[in-house]
C-alpha cells in the first residue's frame, strides 16, 4: 500500500511538472492546458514518464574535474573570461561542500547544466529545432522516432555535443550489441590482452624483461615480438612506451658502473653528487611506478560499462603517466652520455649547459639536479677562499696546487686548470678565487702569520654569508662573487700591510738601488778608490775574504753606515765566474740577499737581472773613475814647469803638441761618459723609481705589486742598452769603454815618460856636486839599459823626441778609432724604438757638432 501510494504521488508530481512547464512556455500560443485528458497533455505525460524511467548512460567517465575544465574552456574561447573566472571561482565553492546537506554526484549536476546550457544556444540559432528545454514546452516536443534520430544527426553533424556526452535513447539496446561485437573483434585481433602488455611495459620500465616484451641487444632497445599477435597501433604505442625502460636502463648501468669501479677508479665527489641526484629522481620514479603497477590490477572497463571508479590503466593512460618522466628521464640520459668521460668542474660545466632550456620543467630539473652535483664544487671554492685549504683529494677543482719551494709559492704554487673551470664561473672571478686562497696560503707558509682567519671571517659577514660548510650552492652565484670580492679586498690588504710593515718592502727596494743600482754616490767612489788596486790583479788571485773586508771599511767610511743593519748584513760580495786572462773588475759584484717572504719578488731570476744591470754601471763607473785618474794625472802644471825650459824648440813642441792631443781626446771621452752617466742615472733609474714609488702605493695585492717591480725592472733594462732589441748598442758601447780604459794607459805611460823627462831635466841643471850625489843615490836604481838617465843631454832629447812622437801617433790611433767607434754608436739611436734611447742622443749632440761632421747621417734625427 505504501509504495502504491509513494507512485502515484510521484505520478502527481510529474503530471504537476509537466502542467506548469506547459503553462510558463512563453512561446505557447495556446492557453494553459487544465484539463488533464487532452491528448496534448497525455502525450507530453507519457513522453516525460519515459525519459524519467530509462536508463541512460553517458559515454565519458564521471570527472567532474573534467566537465568543470570543458565549460570554463568554452566560456574562454568565446571570449568571456570574466564568466570563466566566476564560474572557477563558484565551482571552488561548490566542491568544496561536504558533509550532510551537500550534493554527492556533483559531476551530473555540473553536467546537466553544461548540457541545458548547449541546447539553449541551439535553440536561440535554430528557433524550430524540437530539443527538450526548460523555456519549451511539453507540447511542443516532436515525439516521433524519426525526428529524434534527424535532430541527433543534425548535432552530432553540427557538432553541438563538444565530444562530452551524447544522451540518445536506444530502445533496442543497439549499442550495447554493438560494443560486444567491437570486444569480440579486438579478443579476435589481440592475442594478449591490454592489461598484460600494461604490466609489461611497467617491467621494462624498472628494467626487467616482461613475459612479451623484452630487450634485445641486436637493436639495443625494448620489442614486443613479432610472433605476437596485436594491432599495428598496439605495437607502436608499446614501442613507444618502451623508450622510458631504455633510458631507465642506461641511466641505472652508469650509476651501477660508477659506483662499482668507485674504490679502485677516482669518480670523485662532483661524480658521486650527481650519481646521487640521479638516485633521487629514480626514487622518484619508483614511487610513480609504484602507484601506476596498483592501478594495473584494476581491469580496463569497456566503453559500454559504467563505472565509478578511474583508477585502472591502459597503453593511452600510460602514455600520459609517462610524459613528464619520459622528458626528466630522456634529459638525465644525455647528462650521462656527456658526463661519461668528464668529472669535476668539466662534468658541472657541461651540466649547466643543458640548464639553459626555455622550458620551466626543464629549468627547473635541472636547476635541482645542479644544486646537488655542484654541491662538493662550491663547498671546495668556499674552502679555499675563506681558509685558504685545497680540499681536491680526487684533482677535480679548478685550482690546482704543486709542491714547490717556499720562495715559488706565490708564482708557482697553484694555477688555474683551465678544463676544470665550470662555465657558470666566469675567467675574472676564478682569477680572484685563484688569488684570494693563495694570499691566504702565502701569508700561512711565507710569512708565518694568522691574522688572515679574522680577515676572512669579516669578509664572510660583509658578504651576508657565514664560514660554515653548505652556505653557498649553485644559484647563488651573486653571493659567491660577493664572498669573493669582499674576501680578495680584505686579504689583499692586510697581505700588502705585512709587507710594508713587517718585513719592510720598501726599504729593501730603496737599498737595493742604492747600493745594486749605485745610487749611494759616496759609497760607491769610496769602494772604487780601495779596490781598484786589488781589482787591477788577474782574478784567480784574487780574495774574496779580502774584499768582503773592504766593502765593510767602505760602508763605515761611507753615510752607508747609518742604514739597517739588517740591510747591510744583506749586503755581500759576489765573484763571478772567470776565464783565463778575467781581471778582478771583470768578475767583481755585489748581491743582496733576500730572504723569505721577499725573495718571492726578488727571486733568482729577478735578481740575476739586478746583477747585469750592476755589471753594466759599474763598468760605466769604472771608465769614469779611470778618467778621473788620468785627468789626476794630467795637472795642468806639469807642463808649465820651468824645467822644460831648456829644452830643444822642436822638442818642447812636440811635447806641448803630445799633450794637447791627450787633453783634447779626454775631454771628447770625458764628455760622452758624462752625458752617458747622466742619463742612465737620472733619465733612466730616477725616473723609474719615481714610477714604482707611485705604483707601490696604489697597488692593491700582491700581483699588482710584483707587476710594478716586473715593469719598473724591464723600464731599467729597456733604457739602459740592456734590452735585446738593443744588442748591438750595447756591444758598441763596451768597445767604446775598452777604448777608453786603453786611452787610460796610454795617458799614464805618456805622463810617467814626461814626468821622468822632467826629472832628469832637473837633474842636469843641478850643481855638479849635487849631480854627482844625486848620480850616487840613483845609479843603482836607473841604470837599467834603456833609461833615460843613463844618457847624456843629447841622447835625452833624441830619446824624449822619439817617445812623444810615438805617443802622438798611438793617441792619433786612438783618436780616430774612438771617433769611428762614437759615429757608429751615434748612428744607431736615433733609430731605436724606446723613445728616451733618442733622447740619450739629444744630450750626447746637444751643440750639434756632430751632426755637422756627418750631415747626411743623422739629417732625420
Amino acid at each position: 500500500m505504501k509504495k502504491k501510494k509513494n507512485r502515484q504521488n510521484i505520478l502527481d508530481l510529474v503530471k504537476e511538472l509537466v502542467n506548469r512547464l506547459l503553462s510558463q512556455n512563453p512561446q505557447n500560443p495556446k492557453p494553459p492546458i487544465s484539463n488533464p485528458n487532452s491528448p496534448d497533455f497525455q502525450n507530453s505525460l507519457r513522453y516525460a514518464i519515459r525519459i524519467l524511467s530509462s536508463r541512460l548512460t553517458p559515454s565519458i567517465a564521471p570527472d567532474a574535474a573534467s566537465i568543470s575544465e570543458s565549460i570554463k574552456r568554452g566560456l574562454a574561447t568565446q571570449g568571456k573570461s570574466s564568466q570563466a573566472l566566476t564560474f572557477a571561482e563558484l565551482y571552488n565553492k561548490f566542491a568544496s561542500k561536504t558533509g550532510p546537506g551537500s550534493i554527492d554526484n556533483k559531476w551530473a549536476v555540473l553536467y546537466l547544466l553544461k548540457i541545458i546550457s548547449e541546447d539553449t544556444k541551439i535553440a536561440q540559432n535554430a528557433p524550430n529545432s524540437t530539443l527538450l528545454l526548460p523555456n519549451l514546452g511539453l507540447n511542443e516536443l516532436d515525439l516521433s522516432n524519426e525526428s529524434r534520430i534527424s535532430r541527433d544527426f543534425k548535432r552530432r553533424e553540427k557538432g553541438y555535443d563538444n565530444g562530452v556526452l551524447l544522451v540518445s535513447k536506444d530502445p533496442e539496446n543497439l549499442l550495447e550489441i554493438a560494443f560486444r561485437e567491437f570486444v569480440n573483434l579486438v579478443r579476435e585481433e589481440n592475442e594478449v590482452s591490454e592489461e598484460v602488455l600494461v604490466r609489461d611495459v611497467l617491467y621494462v620500465c624498472q628494467g626487467i624483461d616482461g613475459k612479451y616484451v623484452k630487450f634485445d641487444a641486436n637493436v639495443d632497445g625494448y620489442v614486443l615480438s613479432d610472433s605476437i599477435k596485436v594491432p599495428r597501433g598496439t605495437r607502436v604505442m608499446v614501442r613507444k612506451l618502451c623508450e622510458l625502460g631504455w633510458l631507465f636502463r642506461k641511466v641505472k648501468g652508469y650509476i651501477s658502473e660508477s659506483m662499482d669501479r668507485f674504490p679502485a677508479e677516482d669518480v670523485g665527489t662532483v661524480g658521486q653528487a650527481f650519481c646521487a641526484a640521479l638516485q633521487d629522481e629514480l626514487s622518484d620514479y619508483y614511487k610513480l611506478l609504484a602507484v601506476l603497477e596498483a592501478q594495473a590490477m584494476n581491469p580496463i572497463p569497456l566503453v559500454s560499462e559504467s563505472t565509478s571508479s578511474c583508477n585502472y590503466l591502459s597503453l593511452r593512460r600510460l602514455s600520459v603517466w609517462f610524459a613528464e618522466p619520459t622528458l626528466k628521464m630522456r634529459l638525465m640520459a644525455v647528462l650521462v652520455d656527456k658526463c661519461r668521460v668528464l668529472r669535476g668542474g668539466a662534468m658541472a660545466g657541461a651540466i649547466h649547459l643543458h640548464a639553459q632550456h626555455g622550458d620551466p620543467l626543464v629549468h627547473e630539473f635541472m636547476r635541482s639536479l645542479l644544486q646537488h652535483v655542484c654541491s662538493p664544487l662550491f663547498e671546495m671554492v668556499r674552502s679555499w677562499v675563506l681558509e685558504g685549504e685545497l680540499e681536491d683529494i680526487f684533482a677535480e677543482f679548478f685550482v690546482v696546487g704543486q709542491p714547490v719551494k717556499a720562495e715559488s709559492l706565490w708564482r708557482e704554487g697553484y694555477r688555474l686548470h683551465a678544463g676544470m673551470l665550470p662555465s657558470f664561473i666566469s675567467q675574472p672571478l676564478a682569477q680572484r678565487i685563484l688569488r684570494t686562497g693563495k694570499s691566504i696560503n702565502f701569508l700561512r707558509v711565507c710569512c708565518d702569520d694568522r691574522g688572515w682567519a679574522d680577515t676572512a671571517t669579516e669578509a664572510a659577514a660583509a658578504a651576508g654569508t657565514t664560514t660554515r660548510r653548505g652556505s653557498l650552492g649553485y644559484g647563488d652565484t651573486d653571493a659567491l662573487e660577493t664572498l669573493v670580492v669582499e674576501a680578495a679586498k680584505r686579504i689583499d690588504k692586510h697581505l700588502l700591510d705585512v709587507m710594508y710593515t713587517r718585513y719592510k718592502f720598501k726599504e729593501h727596494c730603496l737599498a737595493i738601488k742604492r747600493y745594486l743600482l749605485l745610487g749611494q754616490g759616496d759609497f760607491v767612489q769610496y769602494l772604487m778608490d780601495i779596490v781598484g788596486q786589488e781589482l787591477s790583479e788577474p782574478a784567480n788571485t784574487i780574495s774574496s775574504f779580502q774584499l768582503a773586508g773592504l766593502l765593510e771599511s767602505a760602508i763605515r767610511s761611507s753615510n752607508a753606515q747609518y742604514d739597517d743593519p739588517d740591510i747591510l748584513d744583506r749586503l755581500r760580495v759576489k765573484m763571478l765566474p772567470h776565464g783565463t786572462g778575467d781581471r778582478g773588475w771583470d768578475v767583481f759584484s755585489l748581491e743582496y740577499d733576500a730572504r723569505v717572504p721577499l725573495d718571492t719578488v726578488f727571486t733568482e731570476s729577478v735578481m740575476a737581472r739586478y746583477l747585469r744591470i750592476f755589471n753594466f754601471l759599474w763598468k760605466l763607473r769604472r771608465v769614469e773613475h779611470a778618467l778621473i785618474g788620468a785627468w789626476k794625472t794630467m795637472k795642468p802644471n806639469c807642463i808649465t814647469s820651468h824645467s822644460f825650459t831648456k829644452l830643444q824648440h822642436a822638442v818642447k813642441l812636440q811635447l806641448l803638441s803630445t799633450l794637447r792631443q791627450c787633453q783634447v781626446l779626454w775631454n771628447q771621452m770625458n764628455h760622452f761618459v758624462t752625458n752617458l752617466q747622466y742619463y742612465i742615472m737620472f733619465e733612466v733609474l730616477e725616473v723609474s723609481w719615481s714610477n714604482f714609488s707611485n705604483e707601490m702605493e696604489v697597488a692593491r695585492d700582491l700581483d699588482d705589486l710584483l707587476a710594478a717591480h716586473d715593469k719598473y725592472l724591464h723600464s731599467i733594462v729597456e733604457k739602459s742598452l740592456l734590452g735585446e732589441r738593443s744588442q748591438s748598442l750595447y756591444k758598441s758601447l763596451f768597445v767604446l769603454f775598452d777604448l777608453i780604459l786603453h786611452f787610460r794607459s796610454h795617458a799614464d805611460r805618456l805622463c810617467e815618460g814626461i814626468y821622468e823627462l822632467q826629472a832628469r831635466t832637473r837633474a842636469s841643471s843641478l850643481s855638479s856636486q849635487d849631480k854627482t850625489k844625486s848620480r850616487r843615490q840613483t845609479r843603482d836604481n836607473m841604470s837599467e839599459p834603456g833609461s833615460w838617465f843613463s844618457d847624456g843631454r843629447k841622447a835625452l832629447e833624441q830619446r824624449a823626441g822619439e817617445f812623444l812622437q810615438n805617443m802622438g801617433q798611438e793617441l792619433e790611433a786612438i783618436s780616430k778609432e774612438y771617433t769611428v767607434l762614437l759615429e757608429g754608436f751615434l748612428s744607431q739611436l736615433p733609430v731605436q724604438q724606446h723613445v728616451d734611447l733618442k733622447f740619450l742622443f739629444f744630450r750626447l749632440d746637444f751643440t750639434e757638432f756632430y751632426s755637422r761632421l756627418r750631415p747626411g747621417t743623422w739629417q732625420n734625427c
